[in-house]
């Protein structure tokens, strides 16, 4: 039990003229590191006349997403970004978000992911046969374009390898630019700041794409049995349908969250690898023991205990969603201190997942930590890359898969050094993705039977025919 405390908590904070967003803006996971040495498991955090609790304690933090989710809704960094994603899953509230989840959740059936495997495989091998050994290539940009391809397939069926490149640099303007907490929660979106019309540019041409694939869709009146079907065919009780403004709303969404994510976790899965052979090297002995260089696939996965330990500790030491926050609509206790209705709630994946109270050695990426009943020992929330309680991300059991199984193809056919004098900086934006980049040079690891790796013709033809 939280001693009871009638006071807000001690934190940084020395005056309007003292504190402010700066360093919240400047190094974010430095000042959450920082609050938690500093202040412990509660920390008050004063920015102008806005008041928000940061909490280190995983029953804290289970309290919030589990025990009382109704008395939160989401924080004020996603709610100024509603002109970017609408009012889909990621920024709805109540009723609404309810009606749409139930809408959207049968296409993350695990029956209908399991489908979505062979296609994610089958484009991770026609990446490779773009790669040649010895080329320099920034493999963050590498995963962008693959998981952008393998989102839009699976969940759109949609082909958008020709807009690829130009979505990535759009997708990458955004975050950059979300990643100013300052300018995001003080200038209003309407206001025409330079970057506030680059943002404008950058989401009217995703829409563009978007509202393409959707009148298309429409126009041919398939049901091709995508989650784009599913929203199409989709009927309230009272039978109408969803606009498309409705529809741009989540599958922009999915579109920005579906691939970006899973790309910055395989990013910083080949930063860390390379940074650590002999975890490299048992990856290798598991997957050449398994598969003797043919593609993996989802029966595999099982089969595979260490590759998918590898993408567990990868998602600790670097999680894409590395932070959350909650803004509360009732007054009420938490972790001893008085909430009152407006106050903000503030938690850090980055922060909890290093905790050396939870974990060993915890700045080492030791994937064997993952071993036996390691996750039966820790706090629940010692560990929640995905959040947690109803609105824990609705596709972690696709970006889970999809990482594993583009790791299992590409690790079997190559290793990825660094690059010299190449930087890899985190940028905590919407997301954790490395600032610069992670450039690799490619090495192949031996040469394989053209059995295990289809010729680039046939692989053409697998994709000309979806």
């Amino acid at each position: 039990m939280w001693p009871r405390r009638d006071k807000f908590p001690p934190g940084p904070y020395g005056g309007l003229k003292g504190w402010s967003f700066g360093p919240l803006n400047e190094n974010p996971l430095e000042f959450f590191c920082g609050l938690a040495r500093d202040y412990g498991d509660v920390a008050g955090i004063r920015v102008v006349n806005f008041r928000s609790i940061f909490i280190n304690h995983p029953s804290a933090i289970e309290e919030v997403l589990v025990g009382h989710p109704r008395r939160y809704v989401k924080g004020r960094v996603l709610r100024a970004n509603r002109h970017v994603f609408g009012e889909g899953l990621l920024t709805s509230e109540g009723d609404f978000w309810l009606r749409q989840r139930r809408l959207v959740q049968p296409a993350f059936h695990r029956p209908r992911i399991a489908a979505y495997a062979e296609t994610m495989v089958q484009y991770t091998q026609r990446m490779l046969e773009t790669w040649r050994p010895g080329e320099e290539r920034d493999v963050h940009q590498e995963m962008m374009r693959l998981t952008l391809q393998i989102v839009a397939k699976t969940l759109f069926n949609a082909n958008v390898a020709g807009d690829a490149q130009d979505v990535g640099k759009s997708l990458e303007q955004l975050l950059e630019l979300g990643a100013d907490f300052r300018r995001t929660l003080l200038v209003p979106h309407w206001v025409p700041t330079p970057a506030n019309l680059r943002i404008k540019r950058e989401i009217a041409f995703i829409e563009s794409i978007l509202y393409r694939i959707i009148n298309e869709r429409r126009a041919s009146g398939r049901d091709t049995g995508d989650l784009l079907s599913m929203l199409l065919h989709a009927q309230d009780e009272d039978g109408s349908r969803m606009n498309d403004k409705q529809l741009r709303d989540e599958t922009v969404t999915l579109f920005l969250a579906g691939h970006e994510t899973t790309a910055s976790l395989l990013s910083w899965t080949w930063w860390l690898l390379a940074q650590n052979p002999h975890v490299e090297a048992k990856l290798h002995a598991e997957l050449d023991g398994l598969l003797s260089g043919r593609a993996p696939s989802l029966e595999d996965l099982p089969r595979l205990p260490y590759t998918g330990n590898v993408i567990t500790e990868s998602l600790r030491l670097y999680p894409t969603a590395w932070g959350l926050a909650r803004i509360a609509v009732a007054n009420h206790e938490l972790a001893g201190y008085p909430v009152k209705k407006g106050m903000g709630v503030a938690m850090a994946q980055w922060v909890v997942h290093r905790d050396p109270r939870w974990y060993d050695a915890p700045e080492q990426f030791r994937p064997e930590r993952w071993e036996g009943d390691f996750v039966k020992r820790i706090p629940r929330f010692a560990y929640f890359p995905f959040g947690g309680g109803p609105r824990q991300c609705i596709g972690n059991s696709f970006a889970l898969m999809e990482a594993t199984l583009i790791l299992a193809t590409v690790a079997q056919k190559y290793r990825l050094h660094l690059a010299a004098n190449h930087p890899v900086v985190p940028l905590a934006s919407i997301t954790l993705r490395p600032r610069y980049g992670v450039r690799v040079i490619l090495e192949s690891r031996q040469r394989r039977t053209m059995e295990h790796f289809p010729k680039a013709s046939q692989t053409t033809q697998a994709m000309s025919a979806d």
